[in-house]
């Protein structure tokens, strides 16, 4: 795939130029978004497979917090059942995602997020993490339209 419709994440390499050693590799953090339109064939699942591609061949990073995993578990379960979460679930934790744990300072900066914008809890909690990173999220939710000035956006619908 190519990585034209890929926009870099903040102080990257070039995106057709996988990074030196010396050179940052671009960050991104996932919401639930962005895997549910991957994994239900939604619009935004051809950037979301490039970025899995560019994260397995090592040019960049792949992040998710275990909040956001959380989301995506009871969405599948609700929407799909169990039988079907269980196989879904095994897909994805085959993507090279990292997942990320929930620290006191991150809850606390989530918290801060939460009260100052129109976002889910879930999504302060990318938010916070992206933040602390310095990294792009990729997301194609509405809600993260509030917090455009404050952190980088992959937007998967624009």
């Amino acid at each position: 795939m190519s990585t034209a419709n890929i926009p870099p994440s903040p102080k990257p390499s070039s995106p057709t130029v996988a990074p030196s050693s010396s050179e940052k590799k671009p960050t991104y953090v996932l919401d639930s978004f962005a895997i549910l339109a991957l994994i239900q064939n939604e619009p935004g699942k051809e950037t979301i497979a490039e970025l899995v591609e560019r994260a397995e061949a090592n040019e960049s990073t792949l992040l998710m917090s275990l909040i956001n995993w959380g989301e995506i578990l009871y969405t599948l379960e609700r929407e799909q059942g169990v039988e079907r979460l269980a196989k879904l679930k095994k897909a994805i934790e085959e993507f090279p995602i990292s997942l990320t744990e929930v620290t006191r300072t991150r809850v606390e900066s989530a918290a801060h997020i939460k009260s100052q914008h129109r976002v889910s809890y879930a999504d302060a909690f990318a938010i916070a993490l992206a933040q602390e990173l310095g990294a792009t999220i990729v997301t194609g939710d509405p809600e993260f339209k509030s917090v455009e000035q404050q952190v980088p956006i992959l937007w998967l619908n624009p």
